[in-house]
């Protein structure tokens, strides 16, 4: 394990704040207190928060006891288990609404906002973030690739190990680009997502255990013996998931009360807000893996997270639908989820050309950024009524299409490699895999 300075007071200090703003989440939640909806979004929103951090912690200490790839898949999705808690509220609720209609109008669209919000997040403004920090650190301390596990002042390299990522993310963004000329999330669907997750894991676990790099909380945990740091682990564990599950459905109420309040669409808010206050742990993480100079680390646990919120999230979704629903019926989609999961799988499909040649620049981060800015701003205009509803769908398609179109011209050149990426990540050894590369510059 990396040597660090763990500095125990300030460590535990972090620990127990996090700790601390559960409590008045779940003191709220268990007392049956109704809160205004700015308050119980807040309060809601910070036990999420919390929970997240104590979580991702945790998460990070398993790398000590799995194989790396294996590790950082678990580690990615652990982080958004407050996303997955959200979006199956939502998803239970309009199955409830269908039994009781035949139609989840209401609740439905709300699902599909806060699962397409959290992928636009994550790779519109995480991958950009970590990429941007990484290199600017690297100039900025004018370290060389072998210091910065490869990186330099413009350029990150990914590992030959991460084709497996790549591969896997490649598969399901193509098969996302379906989901939009349908007019049902069916089983189906969740059959063929959630067996490619499952094969990503078993993928995985065939890679070897390695040293993580270890900041904060988790190298506090990890410093302690092997049996005191498994109790507070999975003591982590337990506290964060058991806040989850205490406060999620409250969170997402209180985000409706607050949008019908404020005058804020509900959609906009669950699409954008709760997304970050989930992520927003997975984000930070990520970011200090790239100013401590492992910007690979950091941008390889949020390619993992997209690789699980893509088939894993995506693909539960139906499933929770249908139990709720207490038929065997898919999430129904109406045009604006239909033009939400267009967007998604387009913006999927550029990250995954983005990192074919297995490196990223700061031209490609500022160009996902600039993209991910245009959403925002679309979003807004539509809010406050600058532009009309119509004008705003063909915006979106219009956001899509210069996804796909970005895509074709970055794997113009870089097609041949793909494809030898593609071919490591489902069919190499791990053992060839693992092989020590040159540094690329």
């Amino acid at each position: 394990m990396e040597n660090v300075e763990h500095k125990p007071g300030r460590q535990i200090a972090l620990m127990a704040a996090a700790i601390a703003v559960c409590v008045p989440g779940v003191a709220v939640r268990l007392s049956g207190a109704h809160l205004e909806p700015i308050a119980a979004a807040v309060v809601f929103g910070a036990a999420i928060v919390g929970a997240a951090f104590v979580l991702s912690w945790a998460a990070e200490v398993i790398q000590l006891d799995v194989g790396s790839g294996l590790a950082l898949a678990l580690l990615a999705l652990i982080a958004v288990l407050p996303e997955y808690a959200v979006d199956f509220v939502l998803t239970a609720e309009a199955g409830q609404e269908f039994a009781e209609t035949g139609a989840a109008t209401e609740w439905g669209p709300r699902a599909l906002a806060n699962m397409t919000g959290a992928n636009q997040l994550l790779i519109g403004f995480g991958w950009p973030m970590v990429i941007l920090l990484g290199t600017w650190r690297v100039k900025k301390r004018q370290s060389s690739p072998e210091q910065a596990e490869g990186a330099t002042a413009e350029v990150i390299y990914l590992n030959k190990t991460q084709s497996v990522d790549i591969a896997f993310l490649a598969v399901a963004s193509l098969y996302g680009l379906t989901l939009f000329l349908k007019d049902t999330l069916a089983l189906w669907d969740a059959v063929i997502l959630v067996g490619l997750y499952v094969a990503y894991m078993i993928r995985l676990a065939g890679a070897s255990a390695s040293e993580p790099h270890l900041v904060g909380p988790s190298a506090y945990i990890a410093s302690l013996p092997k049996a005191t740091r498994r109790i507070v682990n999975y003591a982590g564990f337990v506290i964060a998931a058991g806040v989850i599950l205490a406060v999620a459905e409250e969170f997402a109420h209180s985000l409706i009360e607050l949008g019908e309040e404020i005058g804020i669409s509900d959609f906009l808010l669950i699409k954008w807000l709760a997304p970050l206050a989930s992520e927003a742990p997975e984000l930070l993480i990520a970011a200090l893996f790239a100013w401590r100079l492992a910007a690979r680390t950091g941008i390889g646990a949020l390619i993992s997270s997209k690789v699980n919120q893509w088939t894993l999230l995506v693909g539960t979704l139906p499933i929770v639908f249908a139990i709720f629903a207490r038929q065997m019926q898919g999430l129904p989609l109406d045009r604006v989820q239909q033009i939400e999961l267009w967007v998604t799988a387009a913006q999927s499909v550029f990250a995954v050309a983005i990192i074919a040649s297995r490196s990223v620049n700061r031209t490609e981060a500022w160009a996902m950024l600039g993209l991910f800015a245009a959403q925002l701003g679309e979003s807004w205009l539509s809010e406050i009524g600058v532009i009309s509803a119509e004008i705003s769908e063909q915006v979106r398609i219009g956001v899509g299409v210069v996804f796909i179109v970005a895509a074709i011209w970055v794997l113009r050149s870089d097609f041949r490699i793909f494809v030898r990426v593609l071919k490591d990540g489902f069919r190499a050894s791990w053992e060839e895999l693992e092989a020590e590369e040159p540094t690329r510059v």
